[in-house]
């Protein structure tokens, strides 16, 4: 007999803030199914008030209480039986981060944990990869965010070493990220990377699982570099205005998206992987699989 669950993640990022809502398929006998059930994402960009002003302004915290009112009232029509809402870069970095947590509890009804760059690393390490790791293989894992990107190697389908670097492309479109971040993550890579042969990158994030949409490969197919590197070439050669018009992204992409292929291309120049796999997992994939686990 078939038992199905449903469990919610709400992913509060430097970029957007997104609700999964996900349909947990329990049988015996066999292995946890984890399916998506519904995502929403609206493009509220906290990083730009945080990373230019310190602070989350009043008319974000507005939008971010309607917000949370909204997906309380779509998980009420769900069924979640139980979720989790996690604040990353932006909000821990704001000074009246706990304030406006405070204010969206008493508004909305949703309680929010603003968790640690170390926290949310584990969090998206423990996404279920077993059915793309392969275990004589090497992977990279980069999970590209707003305010900060997550890095994980995995060898033998084990994590070896993960570690959070505060570099993010609403922090890079603002010309706050220094050249002695991008030293801190090649030396990082590199030193991890030296004993293992055959290395190929994760990507996770909303603008890699973009350049992978607009590739049109088969979703177990990786991308070369030399693609990626055609990519980028081709998007930085790009105005603003004709990315959104030609390539069809949204507007509050159109900027974010060159930066995140710099991040993903020198990752890959700096471990020596030649491909990179795009599965459609994230931050709020890995909240749900700790939810059900009992990890979080």
């Amino acid at each position: 007999m078939i038992n199905i669950r449903k469990y919610a993640a709400i992913d509060i990022g430097s970029n957007a803030v997104r609700l999964l809502v996900a349909n947990i398929i329990e049988e015996a006998g066999k292995e946890t199914q984890f399916t998506k059930s519904s995502l929403v994402r609206v493009p509220i960009r906290l990083g730009q008030d945080v990373f230019t002003k310190g602070e989350i302004s009043e008319e974000n915290i507005v939008r971010m209480c309607d917000a949370m009112k909204a997906y309380k009232l779509l998980m009420k029509v769900h069924k979640v039986e139980k979720y989790m809402a996690c604040a990353t870069s932006a909000m821990r970095e704001a000074d009246n981060g706990k304030e406006v947590v405070e204010r969206i509890a008493k508004e909305s009804g949703v309680d929010i944990e603003i968790i640690d760059g170390k926290k949310e690393a584990a969090i998206i390490a423990s996404t279920d990869l077993h059915f793309l790791l392969k275990t004589e293989n090497t992977y990279l894992y980069v999970d590209v965010g707003g305010g900060s990107t997550e890095f994980s190697l995995f060898s033998n389908g084990k994590i070896v070493a993960s570690k959070s670097f505060r570099i993010g492309t609403v922090r890079f479109i603002n010309h706050m990220v220094h050249e002695s971040v991008w030293i801190e993550i090649e030396a990082w890579i590199r030193e991890h990377s030296v004993d293992y042969d055959n290395i190929s990158l994760i990507g996770s994030g909303g603008n890699i699982n973009k350049i992978f949409k607009l590739s049109g490969k088969l979703q177990e197919k990786p991308l070369s570099y030399m693609y990626l590197n055609s990519q980028y070439s081709l998007m930085n050669s790009m105005s603003y205005e004709q990315r959104i018009s030609e390539l069809g992204l949204n507007a509050d992409r159109a900027d974010v998206i060159i930066p995140a292929l710099q991040i993903y291309l020198n990752a890959m120049k700096w471990s020596g992987a030649r491909n990179i796999y795009v599965p459609k997992i994230g931050l709020s994939d890995g909240i749900i699989k700790a939810l059900y686990y009992g990890k979080i």
